[in-house]
């Protein structure tokens, strides 16, 4: 199973990527991962990928694909990949398929903004442990303290709704055009674009996209 997650921040993609991965026994993909891998194990491309991100600049998309590459190459990639966060934008989407990726699928989580707004903002965390609550669907006992140690919890920079709201904005820019770039490709060859409806409980989305993929 050949697959990519694509959704807004604050869809779920996170959780629903490790469903799919224990499902078919494939690794998932995410470049971050990959640059830090490369730049640990002191390679050629490594050395390249370091220099880049030493002054500060953007690793180029070419950089990318060869660390895609290489990555899939690997011995765990034999069952198929899946890609988290990649591709962000239409040029990687292509430098991609020119690369030859193999791709089975695009599984694209929708959630309006208004509910990813809710979400995030709602989220209050426990410095201490990482514990996750929310206002709304995971209240503490005690409102602003951690039901295990009583302190104080906080709200977290990235799910200030300001910065949600900016981060939706990024993501309608530079990644929601990739659904229309898959959707045109579904149907043509083997790639299936799946859409799941991504307010349903965590549960019945994996059902959903499960079954979807089949």
């Amino acid at each position: 199973m050949k697959t990519i997650l694509l959704g807004p921040p604050g869809a779920g993609k996170g959780t629903q990527a490790q469903f799919i991965c224990q499902a078919y026994d494939i690794p998932q993909i995410s470049t971050g991962d990959m640059l830090r891998a490369a730049v640990s194990a002191g390679s050629e491309l490594g050395h390249r990928v370091k220099a880049v991100m030493d002054s500060g600049a953007l690793v180029s998309d070419d950089i990318i694909i060869e660390l895609v590459k290489e990555r899939l190459a690997a011995d765990d990639c034999v069952n198929g990949y899946l890609f988290d966060g990649f591709p962000r934008t239409i040029s990687q989407a292509q430098a991609l398929e020119a690369a030859g990726v193999a791709l089975d699928a695009v599984v694209e989580i929708r959630v309006p903004d208004e509910e990813i707004a809710k979400r995030m903002s709602g989220r209050r965390v426990h410095p201490g442990s990482g514990r996750v609550y929310h206002l709304v669907y995971n209240p503490p006992q005690i409102e602003g303290r951690d039901d295990e140690t009583g302190e104080r919890l906080i709200q977290r920079g990235d799910d200030q709704e300001d910065t949600v709201r900016e981060r939706l904005g990024v993501y309608h820019d530079q990644t929601h055009p990739l659904v229309e770039f898959y959707l045109a490709k579904s149907g043509h060859g083997d790639l299936r674009y799946i859409e799941i409806d991504g307010l349903g409980d965590v549960e019945g989305i994996k059902r959903q996209i499960l079954n979807s993929l089949g």
